[in-house]
């Protein structure tokens, strides 16, 4: 697969990334997060104090995530495909990160550890249902 493909795909996956956490994190669960978060305090960034450039980058290395492996290592080419492929690679990805977060931190609750797991399995689950399609129209 060429370079200019992947990195378009991994464009698209980033910027459905950023939609739907946004939507997610964002709006619908930030409630919820700033209620259930551990006993740490002071740690999450206003909406206005948010740093735009990392949070672009770290979006841009998510949808790349999944255009790499889907476009060299595992020719995924449909959008259901690929959802099953970004929904394992979101579990494992989100469990890792948000054990070893709440084992090393006072950020997380058990709970939230649930939620935000189920919440990154969804969200990758679509946005490597997104790289799929991508890889696969016009076949």
């Amino acid at each position: 697969m060429s370079t200019n493909k992947i990195l378009l795909a991994g464009l698209i996956g980033a910027v459905v990334a950023y939609i739907l956490g946004f939507l997610t994190w964002g709006l619908l669960l930030a409630d919820f997060f700033e209620a259930n978060s551990g006993s740490a305090t002071g740690v999450m960034r206003a909406h206005d104090e948010m740093l735009h450039i990392p949070m672009i980058v770290g979006h841009l290395t998510w949808g790349l995530l999944f255009a790499i492996i889907y476009g060299r290592w595992a020719s995924i080419s449909t959008f259901a495909t690929g959802a099953k492929a970004g929904a394992v690679i979101g579990l494992l990805v989100g469990l890792s990160f948000d054990l070893i977060n709440y084992a090393s931190t006072h950020i997380l609750t058990p709970t939230s550890v649930v939620v935000d797991v189920i919440a990154m399995t969804i969200i990758s689950a679509i946005v490597g249902g997104v790289v799929g399609w991508y890889y696969g129209r016009g076949n």
